[in-house]
């Protein structure tokens, strides 16, 4: 009775093996947005050929992973999309946050996200974007490092200063020359967002670029924020400190708003 049961069991760990393989190929293919060969994905991932081989088939069948004409070079396919889009279906969340982005681009004439902390990233799961924008918005899907912008602060300052420093490296990795790049940086800008209501940074995720953000408050710890996006030369720190204070206001409406509704 003993030997099946070891059998079985081997059995199923490489099954667990397997799968844990097959996401994070996946997670590699969501991470580069050029198309990647059975070589750059030994490199990137140091999983043998021969499980490369059965892994990128199966992805392929599965409509995971598509191939170009020469069937050497693959990249995400259209069941990526279609799941990802069926997590935003599925989050009541996002339909009460989409009719606040749009009041909030209306009052301000800024580009709107909203976005959701996963790990040390943030997650953009909804953005509406100024009419008058001439600078590239965060695409609904897209991650940024959350220490890197006023989204992720307004999130990480929710967390206790261990939970922060559990999360990241020290040093933190820098996007621009004015991104934060010790956790003590991080930890006094967490501090700043505490006291003043509203996170807020200058061209530390994108150059030309400044946001002010606002947690979405209807869970504990928050895990949803809200942000405006504005071009530097075309505001003041007058005019963010108001966009700012506007986004406590939108965010508390919007999270009293969704525990009427039950969602949490």
């Amino acid at each position: 009775m003993a030997r099946p049961a070891a059998a079985g069991s081997a059995s199923e760990a490489a099954g667990v093996k397997s799968a844990r393989r097959a996401i994070d190929l996946v997670e590699v293919f969501a991470a580069h947005p050029s198309w990647l060969s059975l070589s750059d994905l030994h490199v990137k991932t140091g999983f043998p050929r021969s499980s490369l081989h059965g892994l990128l088939r199966t992805l392929l069948d599965a409509g995971w992973l598509e191939a170009d004409s020469s069937n050497t070079r693959y990249r995400l396919g259209a069941r990526a999309l279609i799941c990802g889009t069926a997590y935003l279906d599925r989050d009541p969340a996002i339909r009460f946050a989409t009719e606040a982005l749009e009041e909030l681009r209306e009052q301000t004439g800024f580009t709107t996200h909203y976005a959701r902390l996963v790990g040390n990233q943030v997650v953009y799961l909804e953005t509406r974007e100024s009419q008058r924008s001439t600078y590239l918005t965060s695409k609904i899907g897209r991650t940024l490092p959350a220490h890197a912008t006023a989204l992720g602060k307004a999130l990480l300052a929710e967390l206790t200063r261990e939970e922060v420093a559990e999360l990241f490296p020290d040093p933190l990795p820098a996007l621009t020359e004015n991104t934060l790049v010790s956790l003590e940086q991080l930890h006094e800008a967490c501090a700043t967002t505490r006291e003043r209501g509203y996170a807020a940074e200058v061209e530390e995720g994108t150059p030309g670029i400044r946001c002010v953000a606002a947690v979405v408050p209807y869970r504990i710890p928050g895990t949803d924020a809200i942000s405006c996006s504005m071009p530097i030369d075309q505001t003041t720190d007058a005019k963010a400190r108001k966009t700012g204070e506007l986004l406590t206001k939108v965010t508390a409406d919007l999270a009293q708003r969704l525990r009427r509704e039950g969602i949490r």
